[in-house]
């Protein structure tokens, strides 16, 4: 049996590569090149939410979100160590004139070009400020953050 951590195609550098192309993606709302970066059998988690399972089922809850909501990334710093790559990274969650900017740290599992496990670490107490700063800047325009 073939060991699954390297193949004769894949190196770190390809696993870095498939992460961001998959987090521009999302960014870009490019679903197609999203769902071609992962696996069929995903394992999607947010720490402290409930862990979504294949790849049908992540893409069906990133297609369904309403055009008004948006998505950005900023990678702070990204690495990887054959097929695991772990990303610290700003993310922004954005609802209307509602943007929610936080840290995240984020686990991938890079096999064969695909992501199967996508694992994401951040802290609530500092999602719940970056939700009240982001509400302050809907009141105040000149508090809004930006990446």
């Amino acid at each position: 049996m073939a060991d699954q951590s390297t193949t004769a195609a894949q190196t770190p550098a390809t696993s870095v590569k498939t992460v961001e192309t998959f987090l521009t993606a999302l960014q870009e709302q490019d679903f197609d090149t999203a769902e071609n970066a992962l696996a069929q059998n995903l394992v999607y988690q947010n720490v402290g939410f409930p862990t979504i399972y294949g790849r049908n089922r992540a893409i069906k809850v990133f297609r369904s979100m309403p055009k008004w909501m948006g998505f950005e990334v900023k990678i702070h710093r990204i690495a990887a160590d054959g097929a695991s790559v772990i990303t610290e990274r700003t993310d922004a969650l954005t609802f209307g004139p509602l943007r929610v900017q936080f840290w995240v740290c984020g686990v991938f599992e890079v096999y064969e070009g695909r992501i199967t496990l996508w694992r994401d670490y951040f802290d609530m107490l500092d999602f719940l400020k970056a939700t009240l700063r982001g509400l302050a800047g809907v009141v105040i325009p000149s508090l809004r953050t930006s990446l």
